[in-house]
């Protein structure tokens, strides 16, 4: 079953190229099949996830992505489907933001997945790391919601690979301060 977790995540990952070529390619009809398959995929991905917000994430991103694409191939209207990365932005936020005023932020339980026994300082570490990462959701999905009003190329191009670059950056980045932190209090 991993291995459907796997495939569900490249998928995911390569969602908007695939709207861009299958849009090219087939029209709108025949990527909503395609899309409809790989969001009931994310569905039965999301039941192997440890976490139970990231279960939640999964079935509600999945049931999100059936809707825009039952309405995209409904209206025959493609423009639907450039609203996906917005709801998952929205997801995230909201996930994270929420945990927020739990016992553990989000940042908190991925940390504890790998060291259960966290020091003070590292939950506060952990606490503000999600709050950053509250703002990326919050840039990050209006600047996807920016560009379904845009040309599907430009769609493309940020939802495909700048939004990944810059979570990539702002993930490196955090690393970077993380080893810092953790070297200053002789390990986190």
């Amino acid at each position: 079953m991993k291995l459907l977790t796997i495939v569900s995540a490249i998928a995911l990952l390569a969602y908007p190229f695939a709207v861009y070529y299958g849009l090219n390619q087939w029209g709108v009809s025949a990527v909503a099949v395609l899309l409809v398959l790989l969001f009931v995929l994310r569905i039965f991905a999301g039941n192997q996830t440890r976490l139970r917000e990231l279960k939640y994430i999964a079935w509600m991103s999945g049931f999100a992505g059936i809707t825009l694409t039952l309405l995209a191939f409904f209206s025959k209207n493609s423009s639907w489907f450039t609203y996906y990365p917005v709801i998952v932005n929205i997801l995230m936020f909201s996930l994270f933001l929420a945990s927020l005023w739990q016992k553990e932020s989000m940042i908190e339980r991925f940390a504890r997945l790998q060291d259960p026994e966290l020091p003070e300082h590292a939950v506060f570490y952990t606490r503000t790391v999600t709050q950053v990462w509250c703002v990326f959701f919050i840039i990050n999905g209006i600047i996807s919601f920016s560009t379904s009003f845009m040309g599907m190329d430009i769609w493309t191009l940020y939802n495909g690979l700048i939004s990944y670059l810059l979570a990539g950056l702002l993930f490196a980045c955090e690393l970077a301060v993380r080893f810092h932190i953790k070297r200053k209090n002789n390990g986190l």
